[in-house]
């Protein structure tokens, strides 16, 4: 008599899929909604923006005479147009998401990453009006002009990122590909006495099958160095903020400079909110797409990491490029609004 009591063996079912497939379909049917009506949004965005301008010009002029009401509601209303700003078409967005696709990051680091790239671009503005227009006592034009390079000079940034990134996943292929698999014991497997009895195993961070499935934090902090991280701050936050620059110019000519770089830094908050918020659902969705593979005990080879890690270094590359190519000089109609 056997002592071992046959189970039945849980067949997978199809149900397991279903919510994938609807956090599928509701991801493709908002990508199709925002593409139609994505004009509509943009003209809407500009509209809002140039009444934000026009609200911020005059709370300027009213500074003076009621500091405490119409400086508070200067720096909200900065605060709101740094929040819708960051919302538009923009090369800080594509840096930050492509990075965290392709490379493994805790949460808080990613969110480090996307404040340190705000408050950047805040300082850059402020130290560029400060500099060109105090220090140097030089016209506008030549402000124009250093905010024109410097956003030259941040799009190289984006190309040296991509080719960084291209570099450390041919290295590691490269690595890989060096390495001499040694003999694996084999060892015969020792089937059961009945076939049902065998019980799906699920792997987890903690189970233990032997596997390493997550990778620790050290690990994680090993895979991301300060050289890339800083590339990716100084690609995203070395291009000043074209509306803060224009607070400033307008600040200093009136004589409430001060605000003006409350304004620049209140513009420089609400950036980071949603380009974190940008970061968040990036890191969300590529930690579900992990578990999810963990979860079902999948092993993924490592050249498709180090492969989407190919890929996204070179769509930097090329996005660089051709915002640089693109890229013109303040009076010569450039009309571009957003720029993150």
């Amino acid at each position: 008599m056997s002592l071992i009591m046959p189970t039945t063996r849980k067949k997978p079912t199809r149900w397991r899929y279903v919510p994938l497939a609807i956090a599928a379909l509701l991801l493709i049917s908002a990508l199709v909604y925002g593409a139609v009506h994505w004009n509509d949004w943009l003209f809407v965005a500009i509209e809002w923006q140039k009444s934000l301008h026009q609200s911020m010009s005059q709370l300027l002029q009213q500074v003076g005479d009621n500091a405490k009401q119409a400086g508070l509601t200067l720096v909200a209303l900065s605060f709101a147009y740094g929040v819708l700003h960051a919302l538009g078409p923009g090369h800080g967005k594509v840096v930050i998401t492509t990075y965290l696709a392709t490379n493994p990051s805790r949460l808080r680091s990613s969110v480090r990453l996307t404040l340190a790239a705000s408050l950047l671009q805040g300082l850059v503005a402020i130290a560029l009006v400060s500099g060109v227009l105090g220090v140097l006592q030089l016209s506008t034009r030549y402000l124009h002009q250093s905010s024109f390079w410097l956003e030259k000079a941040s799009y190289l940034l984006v190309v040296v990122l991509g080719a960084a990134l291209c570099w450390r996943a041919l290295r590691k292929v490269f690595a890989l590909r060096r390495r001499t698999p040694s003999t694996p014991l084999q060892i015969s497997a020792i089937k059961p006495l009945n076939q049902s009895a065998h019980q799906e195993h699920r792997h987890s961070a903690n189970c233990g099958c032997g596997h390493k499935h997550v990778a620790s934090d050290s690990e994680i902090a090993a895979a991301t160095t300060w050289k890339t991280q800083f590339a990716v701050v100084a690609a995203m936050g070395m291009r000043p903020c074209s509306g803060a620059i224009l607070v400033l110019l307008f600040s200093k000519v009136i004589g409430v400079y001060s605000w003006g770089i409350l304004a620049a830094m209140a513009m420089a908050a609400g950036t980071a909110l949603t380009i974190s918020g940008i970061a968040l659902l990036v890191h969300v969705a590529r930690q579900i797409v992990v578990r999810w593979a963990i979860e079902r005990g999948r092993s993924f080879s490592p050249y498709w990491g180090l492969l989407l890690m190919f890929i996204g270094g070179a769509l930097l590359i090329f996005i660089g490029l051709l915002m640089y190519q693109s890229a013109i000089p303040v009076g010569m109609g450039s009309g571009r609004i957003f720029g993150r």
